[in-house]
């Protein structure tokens, strides 16, 4: 039996394809910040290719979503969308890798870092490669619509890899046919085939060898190494309190209170503080970290002045603010930002 998505562990969702789907549906005219900010996130923190949000607000965005736009077919939508540059070092090794096996082969390897919880096994049967995707949690409504994305995103990724459609691709999908695929079917770039035993793509194993046309073997080496140190990162950052702080990092409205983020990650505000004690952290002094790395961009790359950022860090006026940034770093704000305007002329 496979774990719900509320009880396995949240090892996050990267928050700039939650940025690209809110895009999705301010195109189709629907308020997306009004349902990023009733889901508790910050529109704003979603463009950051860096942060990920939790499993939990991923789910519900993507739920409240499908059903405020009454679209179903919203990850097909979203496949269109994903170009490999949104896929962080991952899209940036796919890219420079020498061919179609050899992207593939780094999918398969590193997806974890783009959608946790799904895994890729290939195996080969006659001339042809099989991709299966497997999911070990129970994702409920985010299923579907990850794996739309991934497997539909796959093939117009595939095209923008060669330079053109992969001859004789197909893409494998379980259960029946949904009423409204076949508004896209014939967008998809590929032959669907419904009621398989498995969700695949499933390509010629003689074009496995196209070669990727933005090539570049150093920079192939440097983009995995990238996701070697990236994935080996995300799974140490799967303690209880990585997983508070990844929801206070992308919280609206700034700070959250205790009991939201509790809530968020189905436990008690008992259970919370218990769980981050036993990490040797604090509520209090996550959120504070937090203001501490915000304030630090806000100060560095913004004109934002200082009763403007302590409104945006959640203190009372600018005074506190100073009196708490000079707490954390031995400056005053003026004093950080003039000193990193100087290092920045200098550079």
């Amino acid at each position: 039996m496979r774990a719900s998505v509320s009880t396995a562990q949240d090892l996050g969702m990267p928050a700039i394809y939650l940025h690209t789907l809110a895009e999705l549906l301010h195109n189709i005219g629907i308020d997306e910040r009004d349902l990023i900010q009733r889901v508790g996130l910050d529109p704003a923190r979603l463009k950051s290719t860096e942060l990920r949000v939790s499993q939990t607000q991923a789910s519900e965005f993507v739920t409240r979503a499908i059903i405020e736009s009454g679209e179903p077919g919203l990850g097909i939508l979203l496949a269109r969308e994903l170009k490999l540059p949104l896929h962080g070092a991952l899209g940036t090794a796919v890219m420079s890798s020498r061919s179609l096996e050899d992207a593939l082969e780094l999918m398969t390897r590193y997806l974890t870092l783009r959608a946790p919880h799904l895994r890729v096994r290939k195996h080969l049967s006659g001339q042809n490669a099989w991709y299966e995707i497997t999911c070990d949690v129970e994702l409920g409504p985010l299923q579907g619509f990850v794996l739309d994305a991934l497997l539909f995103g796959c093939v117009t990724m595939g095209a923008q890899l060669t330079g053109s459609p992969i001859p004789g691709i197909r893409v494998l999908r379980r259960g029946p046919e949904p009423n409204h695929f076949h508004r896209f079917r014939n967008g998809i770039g590929a032959p669907v085939e419904y009621n398989a035993t498995e969700n695949a793509l499933v390509i010629p194993v003689n074009e496995l060898a196209l070669p990727v046309r933005f090539s570049d073997d150093q920079l192939a080496l440097r983009s995995r190494a990238q996701c070697e140190e990236a994935l080996k990162q995300l799974h140490e950052d799967a303690g209880f309190a990585c997983r508070v702080r990844r929801v206070i990092e992308t919280s609206h409205p700034f700070p959250p209170k205790l009991a939201r983020v509790a809530a968020t990650l189905f436990v008690s505000e008992r259970t919370l503080k218990r769980r981050l004690q036993e990490e040797n952290a604090s509520f209090q002094h996550l959120v504070d970290e937090v203001r501490l790395d915000r304030a630090r961009e806000l100060l560095e790359s913004t004109g934002m002045n200082l009763s403007q950022i302590a409104d945006a860090l959640g203190y009372a006026d600018a005074a506190n603010f100073t009196r708490a940034f000079k707490r954390w770093t031995g400056f005053s704000p003026s004093h950080f930002r003039s000193k990193g305007t100087a290092l920045r002329a200098i550079a």
